[in-house]
């Protein structure tokens, strides 16, 4: 692990254990923002070889996960939450359209919940921002982009819920 990622997952480690639940999430964004204004802190963490899901830490204590994203193109994700789970999306490089969505109907495992977009706006280089659980949102990207996310748990292995427009 090299030094930034392991400064990194030490400061998230304090913050989420010092300040539990939202704060701490709104902590760790902060810091990231701060963090990610330093170029060569952003290429060390996300590096253009980088996959789209690169897990770069898990805590063994907290659960928390730290991933980079590289995406080489356009690449619309449908609405989403993050189950049980909170999740932070840092902009690395390039912008990334983030929506938000009102629950219209519940999902459950047979049927998609239904949604309708409450809010959009850009994340821009060293935009960090928090999803708490069951914040349903969806990034759109229309060109190259590189993102850090935090996720509370490791998501890859939690089943989701659909989603779609009402």
């Amino acid at each position: 692990m090299n030094k930034v990622l392991s400064d990194l997952s030490q400061t998230c480690r304090k913050l989420l254990i010092e300040n539990p639940g939202p704060e701490g999430r709104k902590l760790v964004a902060a810091h990231l923002q701060h963090l990610l204004r330093d170029a060569d802190a952003a290429e060390t963490l996300v590096p253009v070889t980088a996959g789209e899901r690169d897990l770069l830490y898990q805590d063994p204590e907290l659960g928390f996960c730290i991933l980079a994203h590289n995406f080489a193109g356009p690449k619309t994700t449908p609405p989403h939450d993050h189950g049980p789970s909170w999740a932070i999306y840092a902009q690395v490089r390039g912008e990334t359209e983030m929506s938000e969505f009102d629950l219209v109907q519940a999902a459950s495992e047979d049927t998609p919940g239904k949604v309708k977009l409450s809010k959009t706006y850009q994340m821009r280089t060293g935009d960090a921002h928090v999803y708490e659980q069951g914040v349903l949102h969806a990034p759109t990207r229309t060109a190259p982009t590189s993102l850090l996310r935090i996720e509370g748990t490791d998501m890859s292995q939690v089943k989701r819920l659909k989603y779609e427009l009402a």
